[in-house]
């Protein structure tokens, strides 16, 4: 019997937020110890399993299937493919950067951070379930269960309308959930009728499902998987959540957590509804253009740091979408890749907000200015982070959008174009919120700002050198999505003109060198 890696990554955070919960009131700190430990120890459990991953070999690797209600075929299955792997890597190196931005956080709550770590943990291991659970059910409940520690997550800490922002984010995300439930049990319906019971989803993907009954279940999972990403325009709970939420939470959320949305898009919804993927494309097409513009034009009108960032990933979640359903393999594999490099720069972005807010008390632009002279080094990791928000090459975002527009190029010329102005307004609204709060004269208020401190430095330093390192190598990555895009886009039989593969392939064998 083959160690059980994949259930190990699993249980690690959740043995990790169970400790930390256990550990004497008063002891702050030591919860903060034990939750970085345990994030650090998921970390290396990851490493161990993405060290196994074979590119060309089985779709679904690491595989463990275990009887669960046999009955009903619901089975304890895990199973990570290129898609999942990444999505892994991202999720194992961003929790214990947010556990550490979250640590002057939690002191500045001036309460017990004992559940906030916990939370932080719990939270971790449920989003590993998601990405790799091969069970439909097993999926739908850590999707579903995810929602209770992220909801007290936001509604205990933060802003001063954060109750009102976890209970918007609850009731979306619960009724996207509740509609999912009913296609879920659509499917299992579909499995009975053919004979065998099964919620696994190589026995799903197997069912040949008619085309009305498809359009149904697509819509069912879309809804749910459209709130948590979120797409317009079900995305209005985003910019409260971001703008409430303290600003690591909010990372960990717009960088991490909603990620399982994108993803359910692409390893669930494409593969087990293919003709009805096909048939929904364009118009869901349409909303991800939407998103892009609609995102990056409120962005440029805020006047809260935070809430703006919220924003620009409306924006940036329009284009995961578009790669996505261009269904094209340059496109899945691209917007599969935005996820990852999304997920680094907006946790960049709101940790270095996190620093300031933290220094002035405030997230309002307003009240910031001149920055860059007290604290040079803050003022340039903002801008690094930025930059890489609005995809400057050789970030790693540069490569995730071209690969994104080249891939819906293919398809839908027009949408592409249009995603391209996207890219313009971003420069806009990165470069107007640099130069309000780190350029001209210095405020009164800020001329005492300090520097970023060691361990402040220690939080974002992974950040940057990965978003470079990325950029610049980005070939073994692309390799490994790739091995999973493949056979995910198959059942919709996506063609890919040779001539723009080689033009794609010319870019990333550019920047590898």
């Amino acid at each position: 019997m083959t160690f059980p890696w994949l259930t190990t990554l699993i249980a690690v955070p959740a043995l990790g937020a169970v400790l930390t919960a256990l550990v004497p009131s008063g002891r702050g700190k030591l919860a903060k110890q034990v939750a970085i430990a345990f994030s650090l120890l998921t970390l290396a459990v990851a490493v161990a399993v993405i060290s196994q991953f074979e590119l060309g070999g089985d779709r679904y690797q690491l595989a463990e299937q275990h009887a669960w209600i046999e009955a009903l075929g619901i089975h304890w299955a895990l199973g990570v493919d290129g898609i999942g792997i990444a999505l892994i890597a991202l999720t194992a190196v961003a929790t214990p950067i947010v556990a550490m931005a979250m640590w002057p956080e939690a002191d500045a709550e001036k309460r017990d951070p004992k559940p906030f770590f916990a939370l932080l943990l719990l939270v971790e291991a449920m989003i590993l379930a998601a990405f790799l659970a091969k069970d439909l059910l097993l999926f739908y409940i850590v999707f579903e269960a995810m929602l209770i520690p992220l909801y007290f997550m936001i509604g205990m800490y933060g802003g001063p309308q954060r109750r009102y922002a976890a209970l918007k984010f609850l009731l979306y995300n619960l009724f996207g959930g509740l509609v999912m439930l009913a296609a879920v049990i659509g499917v299992y319906v579909q499995s009975v009728d053919a004979g065998n019971p099964s919620f696994l989803l190589a026995d799903l993907m197997a069912l040949d499902i008619g085309t009305d009954a498809q359009r149904w279940m697509f819509l069912g999972f879309m809804l749910a998987f459209a709130i948590k990403a979120p797409l317009w325009p079900f995305h209005t709970w985003l910019p409260d959540a971001a703008a409430e939420a303290t600003p690591s939470n909010a990372a960990f959320l717009s960088g991490v957590a909603d990620k399982v949305g994108t993803f359910g898009m692409i390893a669930l919804a494409v593969p087990l509804f293919p003709a009805a993927a096909a048939e929904f494309a364009p118009f869901i097409v349409v909303l991800a253009v939407i998103s892009i513009v609609y995102g990056a034009l409120l962005a440029i009108g805020q006047t809260d740091m935070k809430r703006l960032i919220g924003y620009t990933s409306i924006s940036h979640f329009g284009f995961i979408v578009l790669g996505i359903f261009a269904l094209t393999d340059r496109g899945a594999t691209g917007a599969t890749f935005y996820m990852v490099n999304h997920g680094l720069s907006t946790i960049a972005l709101f940790v270095v907000v996190g620093f300031m807010i933290s220094r002035r008390n405030s997230r309002l632009v307003a009240d910031y200015g001149g920055i860059q002279k007290p604290a040079p080094k803050l003022a340039g990791v903002f801008l690094f982070a930025g930059l890489s928000g609005l995809a400057l090459p050789p970030l790693a975002t540069f490569l995730s959008e071209f690969l994104v527009i080249a891939g819906t190029f293919e398809r839908y010329r027009a949408a592409a174009v249009i995603a391209t102005g996207g890219i313009v307004l971003a420069a806009l609204y990165i470069l107007w919120l640099y130069q309000r709060t780190m350029t001209g004269p210095v405020r009164e208020e800020s001329a005492g700002m300090r520097d970023l401190g060691r361990r402040e430095i220690a939080v974002v330093a992974p950040l940057i050198a990965l978003i470079l390192a990325i950029g610049v190598f980005p070939r073994t990555v692309i390799d490994v999505i790739d091995d999973g895009v493949g056979p995910t886009l198959a059942e919709v039989e996506v063609d890919v003109p040779p001539p723009l593969i080689n033009v794609v392939d010319t870019v990333i064998e550019g920047n590898d060198q």
